[in-house]
């Protein structure tokens, strides 16, 4: 918590991303039934703390949502956010998206291989978008960090891994789920047997925030060895077909960093 309200001060705090009377989406990663140790969801603190600074920065309401891969309400009860939402934020909203009512199809105009795709509504209505994932990796694409995290957002999360180069659909999706702001929950980091554990579970006690996604992913990527190995940015695939799209800066040299202790 104490990591994720530093982070907010180094951007210029919430208010700089969230207006008053604003409804405000958070999408923290909740799709697997995992404790907060197996480093498959994003730790509760991280996103119990970003949801209480949109609510000072004046926002009219607060949605915590996901579109969980397994049992919705096993996924809600073990990642803990929702208790810890109950907890501390009862006014805060946790909900997994299981009905396709909630999603509304839209063009990709920028689409390499995503031509349509169904995307939740109030992202479609002027809600901002907070994106929390967890770093961990994934066996499709290498690492699942802001932009993997995504997928968590639209109704067909299937058809990535079946009907086209997910790595394309990932990019693809970018250019129209814009977050305002992204904060990678690296305290813990799956570094393999990702995405839904058990796994190599580093502790960089990090959490890295900042309004582009691509370069917040980027960055992630440095932070620990996945599968034994170093990796940069511009080797993950998705990434480099966002940075390649516009979506974002990919290399992280010629970023401005603010490095600080919570």
């Amino acid at each position: 918590a104490a990591a994720t309200r530093k982070a907010l001060e180094a951007l210029g705090g919430m208010s700089r991303f969230v207006k008053r009377g604003q409804r405000v989406v958070i999408k923290p990663n909740m799709s697997f039934a995992r404790t907060p140790d197996y480093a498959a969801t994003t730790h509760p603190l991280v996103v119990v703390a970003a949801a209480r600074a949109c609510i000072e920065a004046g926002a009219k309401e607060v949605l915590v949502l996901d579109h969980p891969l397994q049992t919705a309400e096993l996924c809600l009860e073990r990642s803990g956010i929702r208790n810890a939402c109950r907890e501390h934020l009862p006014e805060v909203h946790v909900l997994a998206l299981q009905d396709r009512k909630f999603f509304r199809e839209v063009k990709v105009p920028q689409g390499k291989v995503l031509g349509r795709v169904e995307v939740y509504r109030d992202l479609l209505d002027d809600a901002v978008l907070i994106s929390i994932p967890v770093a961990k990796s994934h066996s499709s694409t290498g690492v699942s960090l802001g932009l993997k995290g995504l997928m968590g957002l639209i109704w067909d999360r299937g058809s990535f891994h079946y009907r086209f180069d997910i790595h394309q659909g990932i990019a693809d999706l970018a250019t129209v789920i814009r977050p305002r702001l992204t904060i990678l929950d690296a305290t813990r980091a799956m570094a393999s047997g990702g995405p839904g554990g058990p796994g190599d579970v580093r502790k960089p006690n990090l959490v890295v925030a900042g309004a582009d996604p691509v370069a917040v992913d980027s960055f992630g990527v440095g932070l620990v060895p996945w599968y034994g190995r170093e990796f940069k940015g511009r080797q993950v695939e998705h990434l480099l077909a966002a940075h390649q799209r516009g979506v974002g800066k990919i290399d992280v040299e010629g970023l401005r960093i603010y490095r600080g202790a919570a």
